[in-house]
C-alpha cells in the first residue's frame, strides 16, 4: 500500500517548534509570519495542537477509561463521577534487575484490567511490524516481570492467565500461575513463519500480528506463510566501499506471491490442527474467532480480489464449509487502510449473527446475516457510505457506526436499530469526527475539527450529551490569532463529462482577487483515499506557499473513496486515466477564477501522488508547467502483486492495460518541468521506477531533474534535516520555474 504520510517521526519533530518560533512581524500585516521555510514546516504542531489523552485503552468493561499522562504516567478516567486516579506511576521504576530507567513505546491492558503488557525496545521491521521486549505489570502488586525478549507481537489472553507472543517465526505462550514459557510451533526457516507475516501480506492487508486468541483464551489461531518461492528484492545506501544489501522476499506483479495456511492451537492440549480452505492461487487475507466455542471464520479471495468466500471452521478438526460468498466486476474491500479500518466484518459476543460492510448496492453498508451465511437484513440503506462500524449491540439491538450521510466531506457518528430503524445522529458540529467507542456502549470520545475550528476532543454518552470537553486546543486559538494563518475553503466544481468534484483551496495571505496567483495542486488520489475534508488546516508547507504567494489545491478526484462505488472504483484497470482526468480539470476550473494565473499552475505528489503528479504531466502536456515527484510508481508492472492487481488485474491478460497506465509509455509527452525526488533504500516503490522513467525521458530527448536522498526509506527524507532540504528544493523548484522561469 503506497502512502503519502510517511514520516513516522515528523509530529515529534513538530512538537519541538515552539522552541523554533521566533518569527517577525511582517511589515503589511500585524501578525507574526514565518520568516524561513523550517519554522513553517515546524508549525504543524502548532496548528495541529493537542489530540487530547494519548493512548486510550477502555478499561473495566468500559466504565473507565486509562492514558499517558506526561511521561510515563498511566491514569484512568470514570466518566460517571469524573475521578481521575493514578493506575501506574514509572517515574521510580527500573528495568528489572538494572539501574536503568524504564520506558515503554506502547502498552495494552488485560480484559479483567488487572495487568499490562508494556512493549519496548521497539526495532521497526516494516510499517506495522518491529521487534520489541514485553514486560507484564501487575497493577496490584506493582510488579514488572519481562515475559518476552525480541519477539514481534504479544498478547494477552482474553482470561488474563496467560500472555502470548511470536519470537523468530514460532508461536509461545508464557503461564502466570507456572512462570514458564511454553513454545507452540518449532517449524520456522528463512521465510517461513507461523504468526507473522512477510512484507506483502502486512503491508496490502494492513495486519502485523498474524495470530489470534479465542475470546474464551482456549485456542490461538495463526498464518503460517511461506515466501521461500517469492523472488527477492535488494536495495543498498551505497555507503562504504564495500556494498551491504538489506533483502526481502517481494513479489511483484505476476510473480510467486507468499503461501499462507490457517492453523489452530488448543493451547491445553498443545494440539495443532489446520484448518481444510484450499488456498489456490489466492489470499486469506482475515481470520475471526465466532462466538460459538471452537468455531473460527475464515475470508478467502481468489488472486485478482473480485472473488469472497466466507467459511466456517471447526477449530478441533479442521473441517470447513463455505456459508457466504460476494463477486465482484471490480474488486471487494476487506479492509480501508486510509482510514484506519481494519476490519470490514463483526462477530459479535453472545450472538449467532455476524455483521458486514459491502458496497454492492453501489454505497458500503452493513448488511446482518446468520451463521448459516443467510441474510437476515440490511441494516443501513441510501445514497451515502458507511465508513466505520464502533459498536453492536445484540442485546439492545443497537449499532453505532460513522457515515458520509451528511456529506463526503464530513464523518458523523449515528445510531440505528439492527432492523435498520431508528436511525439517529450523535454528533452535531460541523465536520470529520473520529470516534472512540467504549465497549460497553455508554460512551464515546469524540475528536473532531472543522475548517474553521482546530481539533476538539469531547467525552459524551450515547444520548449526545456532553460529559467533559477533554480538549479545546486554546493554544492553537491563540497562535493562529497572532500568526499568519490561510485557512481551507471547500467548493466543488462540475467536469466536462458531468461529474461533480470537491476541492479545497488556500488562498495567499494578502489575497487581492484583483491580482493572478500561481496555482500548486497538491495531490494523492490513489484509490480509496480522500484528500479533501471539512478539517483544520495544519500542512506547514501549505502555510508557507501561502504566504509566498501561492494558491494551494487539493482534489477528492475519481477514485477517492467516501463517494460510493461507481466513484471509486471507476478506475479498476485503468488506473491514471480518470484521475489525471479530474486534475486537468481541476486547473481548468481554476484558469477560470479572475485570481488564477492559469499558465502557472504546478502539480506535485509522493508515492501514488508522485505517480499521479508524472502521468497528469505526461498525459495532458501542458496544463501544468512543473511537476514535482516524490517516490513514485511508474509502471505498475513493477509493483507489488496484492495492491497492484486489486487495481489492475492479471497480467498476462492486462498487458495493454498495464501500458497505458505507465508513466514511461508518455515520456515523449513531456513539455514542462519536472522535479523527481527517491531514495534507494525504498522497500516499498523501488527506485527502479524512477530510474526506467528518468531512462525513457532521456531517450525520448527530454530533461528532468532528479535528486536521490539514498539513506531514505519511502518518505525520501530520512532525518530533520534532509526533510528541510527536501521541501526546500522543492520550494525553490516552484519559484524557479513557476514564478520567475520559463519553460524551454
Amino acid at each position: 500500500m503506497i502512502n503519502r504520510n510517511p514520516f513516522g517521526w515528523l509530529l515529534g519533530i513538530a512538537l519541538l517548534t515552539v522552541h523554533l518560533a521566533t518569527a517577525q512581524t511582517a511589515a503589511t500585516s500585524s501578525k507574526q509570519r514565518y520568516p524561513n521555510l523550517q519554522q513553517a514546516l515546524f508549525s504543524a504542531g502548532q496548528l495541529a495542537g493537542s489530540s487530547g489523552p494519548r493512548s486510550v485503552n477502555w478499561i473495566e468493561g468500559g466504565t473507565k477509561f486509562s492514558f499517558i499522562d506526561g511521561q510515563s504516567t498511566i491514569k484512568s478516567f470514570s466518566p460517571k463521577d469524573q475521578q481521575e486516579i493514578v493506575v501506574f506511576d514509572g517515574s521510580q521504576l527500573k528495568f528489572p534487575g538494572t539501574d536503568k530507567p524504564f520506558t515503554y513505546g506502547s502498552f495494552q491492558w488485560s480484559k479483567d484490567s488487572k495487568n499490562i503488557l508494556f512493549q519496548t525496545n521497539f526495532r521497526p521491521v516494516y510499517r506495522r511490524s518491529g521487534v520489541s521486549d514485553y514486560y507484564v505489570y501487575s497493577v496490584a502488586d506493582k510488579s514488572l516481570k519481562l515475559v518476552a525478549k525480541d519477539a514481534q507481537t504479544a498478547e494477552l489472553a482474553p482470561d488474563g492467565s496467560r500472555v502470548g507472543y511470536e519470537r523468530g517465526g514460532n508461536l509461545f505462550v508464557f503461564d502466570f500461575a507456572t512462570q514458564k514459557e511454553t513454545q507452540l510451533t518449532d517449524d520456522a526457516k528463512p521465510a517461513f513463519y507461523n504468526g507473522r507475516f512477510g512484507w506483502a501480506y502486512e503491508e496490502e492487508f494492513g495486519l502485523a500480528q498474524a495470530w489470534e486468541w479465542s475470546p474464551d483464551s482456549k485456542f490461538i489461531a495463526f498464518w503460517q506463510s511461506d515466501e521461500r518461492q517469492v523472488p527477492i528484492y535488494k536495495l543498498t545506501d551505497y555507503k562504504g566501499f564495500d556494498e551491504k544489501f538489506d533483502s526481502l522476499p517481494y513479489p511483484r506483479v505476476g510473480d510467486q506471491n507468499p503461501t499462507v495456511r490457517i492453523g489452530v492451537i488448543e493451547i491445553g492440549s498443545k494440539a495443532k490442527q489446520w484448518m481444510n480452505v484450499d488456498l489456490g492461487d489466492g489470499y486469506i487475507p482475515r481470520i475471526y474467532w465466532t462466538s460459538q466455542e471452537g468455531q473460527l471464520a475464515l475470508v478467502h479471495l481468489n488472486r485478482k480480489q473480485n472473488h469472497l468466500r466466507l467459511f466456517m471452521a471447526n477449530a478441533r478438526t479442521g473441517d470447513a464449509r463455505q456459508i457466504m460468498e460476494e463477486k465482484s466486476t471490480t474488486w471487494v474491500d476487506i479492509f480501508d487502510f486510509f482510514a484506519g479500518i481494519n476490519h470490514l466484518f463483526y462477530f459479535p459476543a453472545g450472538v449467532q449473527e455476524f455483521y458486514w460492510v459491502s458496497d454492492r448496492d453501489g454505497f458500503a453498508h452493513l448488511y446482518r446475516y446468520d451463521y448459516s451465511g443467510k441474510l437476515l437484513n440490511p441494516v443501513t440503506s441510501g445514497k451515502w457510505e458507511v465508513t466505520y462500524v464502533h459498536h453492536i449491540d445484540p442485546k439492545a439491538k443497537k449499532v453505532y457506526f460513522t457515515s458520509t450521510e451528511v456529506s463526503p466531506m464530513e464523518r458523523h457518528l449515528f445510531v440505528a436499530d439492527l432492523d435498520g430503524k431508528n436511525k439517529r445522529r450523535l454528533t452535531s458540529v460541523a465536520g470529520r469526527h473520529l470516534v472512540n467507542f467504549s465497549p460497553n456502549g455508554q460512551y464515546f470520545i469524540d475528536r473532531y475539527s472543522n475548517v474553521q475550528t482546530p481539533t476538539q476532543v469531547e467525552l459524551r454518552d450515547t444520548k449526545g450529551q456532553l460529559i467533559k470537553a477533554l480538549e479545546t486546543n486554546p493554544k492553537v486559538k491563540e497562535y493562529v490569532a497572532s500568526h499568519a494563518y490561510a485557512p481551507k475553503e471547500l467548493t466543488s466544481f462540475t467536469t466536462s463529462d458531468g461529474q461533480r468534484i470537491d476541492i479545497s483551496i488556500i488562498k495567499p495571505l494578502d489575497f487581492d482577487p484583483a491580482k493572478k496567483y500561481p496555482v500548486v495542486v497538491d495531490i494523492y488520489g490513489g484509490p480509496g483515499a480522500q484528500s479533501v475534508y471539512n478539517d483544520f488546516a495544519t500542512t506547514g508547507w501549505h502555510q508557507w506557499l501561502a504566504q509566498t504567494g501561492y494558491v494551494i489545491v487539493g482534489v477528492n478526484n475519481r477514485g477517492s473513496g467516501g463517494y460510493g462505488r461507481d466513484f471509486e472504483k471507476v478506475v479498476y484497470e485503468q488506473l491514471g486515466k480518470y484521475e489525471s482526468q479530474d486534475f486537468a480539470e481541476t486547473a481548468a476550473y481554476l484558469a477560470k477564477q479572475p485570481w488564477v494565473d492559469g499558465n502557472r499552475m504546478a502539480i506535485r505528489g509522493h508515492s501514488y501522488g508522485g505517480y499521479m503528479s508524472s502521468y497528469t504531466m505526461l498525459t495532458h502536456p501542458g496544463v501544468f508547467k512543473v511537476s514535482i515527484v516524490g517516490a513514485p510508481v511508474t509502471d505498475w508492472r513493477l509493483y507489488d502483486s496484492i495492491y497492484t492487481e486489486r487495481y489492475m488485474g492479471l497480467l498476462p491478460e492486462n498487458e495493454e492495460k498495464y501500458k497505458a497506465s505507465a508513466v514511461t509509455t508518455y515520456a515523449k509527452n513531456l513539455a514542462g518541468k519536472m522535479f523527481i525526488a527517491h531514495s534507494t533504500m525504498d522497500e516499498n516503490v523501488h527506485v527502479r521506477n524512477t530510474f526506467q522513467l528518468m531512462n525513457a525521458l532521456e531517450d525520448a530527448g527530454k530533461d528532468a531533474d532528479l535528486r536521490i536522498y539514498p539513506p531514505g526509506a519511502h518518505g525520501v527524507s530520512y532525518n530533520p534535516t534532509s526533510y528541510v532540504l527536501l521541501y526546500q528544493q522543492y520550494t525553490n523548484y516552484l519559484e524557479n520555474n513557476l514564478k520567475a522561469g520559463t519553460v524551454n
